[in-house]
Formats: C-alpha cells, structure tokens, sequence
C-alpha cells in the first residue's frame, strides 16, 4: 500500500484538472469536490468547478446526465442535499474512477477533499506528511525530463 499525508495534489483527468490541493479526510466517507451554480437543466446536472479566486478556475461549464442526489452528512453532522457524480481521480499515477458530491468548499482551504471510500484497502495515511503523490509525480517528471535531454 502507498502512503498519503495529511494533503497531497491530485489530477481529475475527465474534468481537465491538473495538480489541484486536496484535502486526505479520513473522517468523510464519501469525497467532494468545489463547484458552484450545479443545477439540473433539461434532466442532466449542469456545473462550473471551482470559483474564480482559485488559480485553475476555468469558468467551463459541465453537462452530466450521468448524476445522483443524496443526502450526505456534513462535518457537523447535519444531512445536506447533494449532486453525486462519477470520475476519474489520478494519484500516484493510478486512475481511480469513484463518486464526488458536489459542494461550495469555497471558504475552505481545499477545494477537494478524499474520503474513506477511495482510501480504503489503497493508502495508509501518516499525518506528519503532506504532499508525497505530488512529490513522486514531480520526480519521475524531472527523471524523464533528464533522460529526454541526455
């Protein structure tokens, strides 16, 4: 098993989203991810990722026919009425296809946080870490990049 921090940087390759800060929660079951104005439009859940103060906000709107509501507890406890979604987070260059609920995370640090649903039976976490996916993703990175110029 590979071990995670307390925070790492992830890519969501299926929503063009590359090295964004994400939060190892293990106290959430269920990952979420920052978006704002999510609504459902002609039956399919229309979306903008992220908000205009974060250095990788596109402004681009996603379509998704593919989408659930659900009532998820928040971190106080209470249940709150959620869009879930299914794509494709990348960590330690392994594509893991999983569910996000969709929440306005704008007056938190991260933008996504990773719940025990992905971390099981895949990661331990140590803590005193941060960043260790990022890290060995920048590496290889500069590796390839050497071997290329030699």
């Amino acid at each position: 098993m590979k071990i995670l921090g307390r925070y790492d940087r992830v890519d969501l390759p299926l929503l063009g989203l590359t090295n964004i800060h994400a939060k190892i929660d293990t106290g959430a079951y269920t990952s979420c991810l920052h978006c704002h104005q999510a609504r459902v439009v002609d039956g399919r859940l229309e979306f903008i990722l992220l908000d205009e103060e974060h250095p990788e906000f596109t402004g681009m709107k996603f379509s998704m026919a593919d989408f659930e509501e659900r009532d998820i507890k928040n971190s106080f406890g209470d249940l709150e009425r959620r869009f879930v979604i299914v794509t494709t987070l990348k960590i330690f260059n392994e594509e893991i296809t999983t569910e996000f609920s969709l929440s306005n995370r704008g007056s938190l640090k991260f933008p996504i946080l990773i719940g025990r649903k992905i971390l099981r039976d895949r990661f331990l976490i140590d803590v005193k870490q941060k960043n260790v996916s990022y890290r060995e993703k920048r590496r290889l990175q500069r590796a390839l990049k050497q071997k290329k110029n030699d």
